[in-house]
C-alpha cells in the first residue's frame, strides 16, 4: 500500500453509507461500482468539507469498501447513513493523523482561544491536489483568489481564516511535492480551475 498517490479524484459515483462496527464503506448496488478505479490504499472523505471524516481503504469490492480504521471520523459519530456524498483520492494517508487536517475541514474557533489566535470566524483546514496548470492560474489571479496560490504543485495543505483585522489569510503547507494528475472535482476546483 502506497502512502500517497497523484490522482485528487479517483471516484465519487454515487452515494455511500459507512458502519463503523464492521468498517466498511457501501454505495449503493447498481449504481456504484468502486472496482472500475478504486485501489488499496486510496483515501476516502465522506461528506461535503469531509462533514463526517476520512478513512484509509485496505479493500475493495464493487460496492464495498473496507476501511483500515474509521478513527478519522468526527468524534461521537457511530454511522453514516445512506446518502451521504463522498470522493475517493490518492491524497497523502498521514494526513489523517495530523491534528491540523483532521476532519471536518471546517473547525470552529471558538471564545477566548480564536481571539488569542487572532482569528475572527472558522478556521477552514483541507488537502488539495495542485498541478501546474492550477498552480499556474492561481499565480495569475488577483485579490482573494491570488492568496490561494501555493508556492508548489503536489499535496498541498491549506488553512483559511479571517483576522481580527477583517483581512484574509490563507496558510500553505506542501505535504508532497512534485506531479498532480487533476481532473473535473467540483470542490477542489472552485479553489483550483484548472481551465
Amino acid at each position: 500500500m502506497a502512502l500517497w498517490g497523484n490522482t485528487d479524484l479517483v471516484y465519487s459515483e454515487g452515494t455511500i453509507s459507512v458502519n463503523f462496527d464492521t468498517k466498511t464503506a457501501e454505495g449503493a448496488v447498481g449504481v456504484v461500482t468502486f472496482t472500475l478505479a478504486v485501489s488499496e490504499g486510496d483515501f476516502l472523505t465522506v461528506g461535503a468539507g469531509a462533514t463526517f471524516g476520512y478513512a484509509a481503504i485496505i479493500g475493495v469490492t464493487s460496492t464495498t469498501l473496507s476501511l483500515a480504521s474509521v478513527d478519522g471520523f468526527v468524534a461521537g459519530i457511530t454511522t453514516v447513513n445512506a446518502g451521504a456524498s463522498y470522493a475517493v483520492s490518492q491524497e497523502p494517508i498521514y494526513a489523517i493523523g495530523d491534528s491540523v487536517y483532521v476532519a471536518p475541514e471546517v473547525k470552529t474557533a471558538t471564545g477566548g482561544s480564536k481571539a488569542a489566535l487572532g482569528y475572527s470566524t472558522d478556521i477552514t483546514t483541507a488537502v488539495y491536489g495542485v498541478d501546474s496548470i492550477e498552480i499556474g492560474i492561481a499565480n495569475a489571479a488577483t485579490g482573494d483568489a491570488r492568496l490561494y496560490a501555493p508556492p508548489h504543485t503536489g499535496w498541498v495543505g491549506i488553512m483559511t481564516y479571517i483576522d481580527t483585522h477583517g483581512n484574509l489569510r490563507v496558510k500553505h503547507e506542501v505535504l508532497v511535492a512534485g506531479g498532480i494528475s487533476t481532473t473535473s472535482d467540483a470542490a477542489d476546483n472552485a479553489l483550483f480551475p484548472n481551465t
